[in-house]
């Protein structure tokens, strides 16, 4: 197994605030980064060594990381799976393209997870209005269509009902491919965050509670409110999910709790998560240096919490505005990610409350 030391340079496809959160990490165990983005004056750019602002594609902004970095990462998941591959060839890169192929695609990720036998919601491939009437027939109605790729946080998605018109939403959606997915009846959405690395070990951090506004995390809470054998349950799903991967680094992966406690999962990610930000002030190792010590062949780190309980909240648009009353709170962390310009819905920062253990 290779050890990329502290001293030497990480890169980070992404430049958004999951990089920045990264970059900051690596910089606390003596590591440079350099950031490739097509972003100017991007948030995770102004806190790292360097930055290469081209397409992610781009022949020479690769050739420049590969002879600059001594490892690379992924912040999200929609780079071109090629590029890993690029770069694959030159310097240490994880996650592997299987990992960040299947999480990019729908239909891929729904035939792995029942490949491995990881239950899901019924789900039907779909490339045409004709697939989509089919699709309907056997799964019935409410049904969510969801775009196969790059639909995130509700985009790309069509709830139908029984008086939907599929042609119409087929339409609509404007893709070739899709996933209808069967209506899931949930008391909870939950995830686990779980980070591999090369040797093969395993740290998993507890099952979080998720609650989502607008189809956007609005809080997470950790632990969830579940008995401990659902809890150790969900933790062992996302460890065979990143063990099927052959994955080096973190894998978020999301789940329905059913009325009668059963798991289904719903996504993953194979990139630090917004569910597991929680861990910056409750964790004794929080995700972001977890994935540095994965990609870069060092112990993983604990993941034990170190208060009785943690909510973490989104900031968005102009919410993060409140710095001032929320630095007030003695319970609160706060964490701004240095956006130019807030915009509704979009994600500017968080808060910790933090509850200590009596």
């Amino acid at each position: 197994m290779t050890v990329i030391p502290p001293g030497s340079t990480l890169g980070i496809l992404g430049g958004g605030q999951l990089g920045r959160m990264t970059a900051q990490a690596a910089a606390r165990l003596g590591y440079d980064c350099v950031i490739l983005t097509p972003e100017e004056d991007s948030p995770a750019a102004r806190v790292a060594r360097e930055a290469i602002v081209a397409p992610y594609d781009d022949p020479a902004a690769l050739e420049m990381l590969a002879r600059i970095a001594d490892a690379v990462t992924v912040e999200f998941e929609n780079v071109p799976a090629g590029v890993l591959e690029i770069l694959a060839s030159h310097i240490p890169t994880r996650p592997g393209r299987m990992a960040l192929e299947t999480a990019q695609d729908r239909i891929r990720e729904k035939a792995f997870f029942n490949t491995v036998g990881i239950d899901t919601a019924p789900w039907r491939p779909v490339h045409t209005a004709r697939d989509l009437r089919a699709a309907l027939a056997d799964l019935g109605t409410p049904a969510v269509l969801k775009t196969a790729r790059l639909g995130y946080d509700g985009k790309g998605q069509i709830r139908l009902e029984a008086g939907s018109d599929p042609a119409a939403a087929w339409e609509a959606l404007n893709t070739d491919a899709a996933i209808l997915e069967g209506f899931v009846d949930f008391s909870m959405e939950i995830s686990v965050i779980v980070a591999r690395g090369p040797d093969g070990h395993m740290e998993t951090y507890d099952a979080v509670q998720n609650i989502h506004t607008n189809h956007i995390l609005d809080t997470t809470i950790a632990p969830a409110p579940l008995p401990a054998g659902q809890r150790a349950a969900a933790r062992l799903m996302a460890r065979n999910a990143a063990e099927a991967l052959d994955l080096v680094g973190l894998l978020a992966l999301e789940m329905f709790v059913t009325p009668d406690g059963h798991l289904l999962a719903n996504e993953m990610a194979p990139r630090p998560h917004n569910s597991g930000h929680w861990t910056l002030d409750g964790c004794v190792t929080d995700q972001f240096e977890q994935l540095v010590r994965a990609v870069c062949g060092l112990p993983l780190g604990l993941t034990a919490p170190t208060v009785h309980e943690a909510r973490m909240t989104n900031l968005l648009g102009e919410s993060a505005a409140d710095w001032a009353a929320i630095l007030s709170d003695p319970t609160a962390k706060l964490h701004l990610y240095g956006k130019r310009a807030a915009r509704p819905g979009r994600k500017m920062g968080h808060v910790t409350r933090l509850k200590p253990h009596m």
